[in-house]
């Protein structure tokens, strides 16, 4: 899966609401990673947004084989390449005034780390659903890919980055829920 395309400009889209529906009968909390399904849950409760994929970012390497692991990098340099899952969320936005709202607040998540978190666009998922977009936590010269294979140092950086990104998401939709 290459993810990234530059940014697009909002649409009209007549049929959001149907889209949303239809996207949200099919999802199911065993198809969200444990550390972001409330926030998942919560970001499609909003009326002008909902997802479409997500993933917390997984860190493969000789010591952790599973390709879905949720385990922290080793505190000590015990491995040399660590193969990087791409941390991101998909998701569709309304064209309204609450939509583009979230659409400029979501871009703000890039100055946490802008040489590791792009806000995008994917062009196949934007064929499937207009108004598509993606955050994702990816260094920069591999933003096309899902996938990475990272020095040991460069990870443990990624992972820290990764960490703040959805720290950062939570308290972005803690906000705008008022809370």
């Amino acid at each position: 899966m290459e993810t990234f395309i530059e940014l697009k400009a909002l649409v009209e889209n007549p049929h959001y609401q149907i889209q949303k529906q239809k996207i949200l009968s099919a999802l199911t909390d065993d198809m969200i990673d444990m550390p972001i399904i409330d926030l998942i849950n919560g970001l499609n409760k909003l009326p002008y947004c909902f997802t479409l994929q997500s993933c917390y970012g997984h860190f493969v390497h000789s010591r952790q084989d599973d390709s879905h692991n949720l385990d922290p990098l080793p505190e000590k340099k015990i491995i040399a390449k660590v193969e990087y899952r791409i941390a991101y969320i998909a998701f569709c936005i309304e064209n309204s005034h609450m939509g583009k709202e979230l659409f400029d607040s979501l871009k703000q998540i890039e100055t946490i780390d802008p040489e590791n978190i792009q806000f995008c666009c994917a062009e196949w998922f934007w064929k499937k659903q207009v108004n598509s977009y993606a955050l994702q936590v990816e260094p920069d010269r591999f933003k096309q890919k899902d996938t990475a294979i990272l020095d040991y140092k460069e990870a443990l950086n990624i992972e820290k980055i990764r960490n703040e990104f959805f720290i950062d998401l939570y308290k972005l939709f803690r906000n705008i829920m008022g809370s």
